[in-house]
C-alpha cells in the first residue's frame, strides 16, 4: 500500500485548488482577488483527507463533492445572483472534471505507482516541477482561449455599479474600444467616471487616491483614480451581470462610465 503523507496531501490540493479558480476566473471573467483565491484553496485542501477514510458509496462521494464545490466558490468569488454562482461552480466543476479526467486516464493506461485514488480523489506522488508544468499548460491554454474569444458587442446597453465604503453610485455604462487607459502600478484597466458615490472636488482629494497620465485627442493631463470595493458592469441587453477588477478614474464622460469591453473578457 502506497504511504500517504497528509502535508504532501494537503499542499498539492492548495496548489491544485487556487489553479483551478484563477482558471475559473478567466473562464467566467469573474473578480477574485488573490486572497480570496488562497482562502477558498486552503479550505478545499481539507477535502482531500478523505481519500484517508475507507471507501464510501457513489452518493455520499457525490454529495460531499457538491457541497466541496458550492462553498469553495462561494468563498472564491462570493454572491452577486444566483446565474453568476452557478457559472463559476459550472466552470469551476468542469475545470475539476477535465484534471480528474487527464488523472484517471494515465492511471489507467499506465498503472503508475505514484498515483492513488480513493473517493474521487487521488494523490500524486510527483516532483513539484512536473506539477508546475502541468498546471502551467493548462492556465496557458485557458489563456489561449480566453484571448481568441468573441468581445462584448459594444452596441449593448450597460449599467455600471459603483461600490466604496458603504456607499454606491449607479449610471449608464458604455463600452468604448477607444478606452485603453490602464494604471501603470497594477497594469489595471481604468473605468472613466464624471460621477463617483461621494463628494470631491479638485482641491480636495480623498485618501487612496493617485494620479496618472490621461491622454485624449485634445492633449495630455493627469486625472486622479481609486481602487472601489467593487464594480459590477449589468448587460441590460443579456441580462448578465459580472464582477470586474478595474480602477476608477475622474474625467469627463458625458454622465456615463467609459469602460473598455475587453474589461469584461480580461486575461487571468
Amino acid at each position: 500500500m502506497q504511504t500517504i503523507y497528509v502535508d504532501v496531501l494537503i499542499i498539492l490540493n492548495i496548489y491544485v485548488n487556487f489553479f483551478l479558480l484563477k482558471i475559473t476566473s478567466g473562464i467566467t471573467s469573474s473578480h477574485m482577488t488573490t486572497k480570496r483565491c488562497m482562502i477558498a484553496s486552503v479550505y478545499g485542501s481539507f477535502f482531500s483527507l478523505l481519500i484517508l477514510c475507507p471507501s464510501l458509496n457513489s452518493f455520499a462521494v457525490t454529495s460531499i463533492k457538491v457541497a466541496a464545490a458550492f462553498t469553495i466558490v462561494l468563498i472564491a468569488f462570493g454572491f452577486f445572483g444566483w446565474n453568476r454562482f452557478i457559472k463559476n461552480t459550472v466552470a469551476f466543476f468542469t475545470s475539476n472534471f477535465i484534471l480528474a479526467g487527464v488523472v484517471c486516464a494515465v492511471d489507467s493506461w499506465l498503472s503508475p505507482e505514484f498515483i492513488h485514488t480513493e473517493n474521487s480523489f487521488f494523490y500524486v506522488d510527483f516532483s513539484l516541477l512536473v506539477l508546475i508544468v502541468t498546471t502551467a499548460l493548462l492556465y496557458f491554454g485557458v489563456y489561449l482561449v480566453k484571448r481568441f474569444s468573441p468581445v462584448v458587442n459594444c452596441s449593448d446597453s450597460f449599467r455600471v455599479t459603483i461600490k466604496f465604503k458603504g456607499k454606491h453610485l449607479e449610471i449608464a455604462g458604455l463600452a468604448d474600444t477607444g478606452n485603453c487607459l490602464t494604471d501603470f502600478f497594477s497594469g489595471d484597466p481604468v473605468i472613466i467616471c464624471d460621477s463617483i458615490p461621494f463628494s470631491y472636488d479638485d482641491n480636495n482629494i480623498p485618501d487612496g487616491f493617485r494620479m496618472i497620465p490621461y491622454c485624449t485627442i485634445s492633449g495630455e493631463s493627469v486625472i486622479p483614480v481609486f481602487r472601489p470595493d467593487m464594480v459590477t458592469i449589468s448587460n441590460c441587453t443579456s441580462g448578465e451581470t459580472k464582477a470586474v477588477k478595474a480602477l476608477i478614474g475622474i474625467a469627463e464622460s458625458s454622465g456615463k462610465a467609459i469602460f473598455n469591453p475587453k474589461l469584461l473578457y480580461s486575461a487571468l
